[in-house]
């Protein structure tokens, strides 16, 4: 059995800044790492599905590099609409599993029994997710290559319809795209997101779908 700890929008700010004016999100991640370090068994991975900080700038990354620095297992971070992926990137040069070759930071990790794949679904400047023509394609040929691997695909943008208002006004786009390719392959048991700031479980395109609540302040 392979355990996985998924932890989504951390939205850390560099030193001094409170979300809101009010939330001091940082110190809630710290305690949020504190607590997962202290698991028995420990994870054999963690996920930050996106938003891992709240600007995007160097400084951020800095402080998180900080606070995520306890964490004994395996991290594997993806963005979400507050990160800038180049900033992400140069940030963490020793998690050489970011890509630097494609126009997305889509990759996946195939260092467990299971298949885990983190599918890069922001628009640069954008609230909203998108899985776009090319990153289409790039999922297809991870999933036509491991047909009996039990997949996880990690997004940050639910791709589902929610029932919240102000989010399914804004549906992820390529959503109906993406849901007949995940179709196709029986592998993937499971599409986890964030965003929402708020834990969701819903049947989605023949698997199950869900996203997470975020680690400092509900949606």
């Amino acid at each position: 059995m392979t355990l996985i700890a998924q932890i989504s929008d951390l939205h850390v700010y560099s030193p001094g800044k409170l979300a809101y004016g009010v939330v001091d999100t940082n110190s809630l991640v710290a305690e949020a790492i504190k607590q997962l370090s202290k698991l028995t068994p420990q994870p054999d991975a963690v996920v930050a599905s996106g938003d891992l900080v709240h600007k995007g700038t160097p400084e951020d990354y800095e402080v998180l590099k900080t606070i995520l620095a306890p964490l004994n297992c395996p991290l594997y971070l993806m963005p979400g609409n507050h990160d800038q992926r180049d900033n992400l990137r140069r940030a963490f040069p020793s998690h050489p599993y970011l890509p630097g070759d494609i126009n997305h930071l889509s990759y996946v990790v195939e260092a467990y029994p299971i298949c885990m794949i983190m599918l890069d679904s922001i628009v640069p400047g954008e609230g909203g997710g998108c899985v776009d023509a090319e990153r289409l394609s790039w999922l297809e040929q991870q999933l036509l290559a491991a047909p009996q691997t039990p997949t996880l695909i990690f997004i940050h943008h639910p791709p589902f319809a929610t029932g919240i208002p102000w989010m399914d006004r804004n549906r992820f786009q390529g959503h109906g795209a993406l849901a007949n390719l995940i179709r196709q392959h029986p592998q993937v048991k499971r599409v986890s997101c964030g965003h929402l700031h708020r834990g969701i479980y819903r049947a989605w395109a023949g698997t199950v779908a869900s996203s997470q609540p975020s680690l400092v302040h509900q949606g």
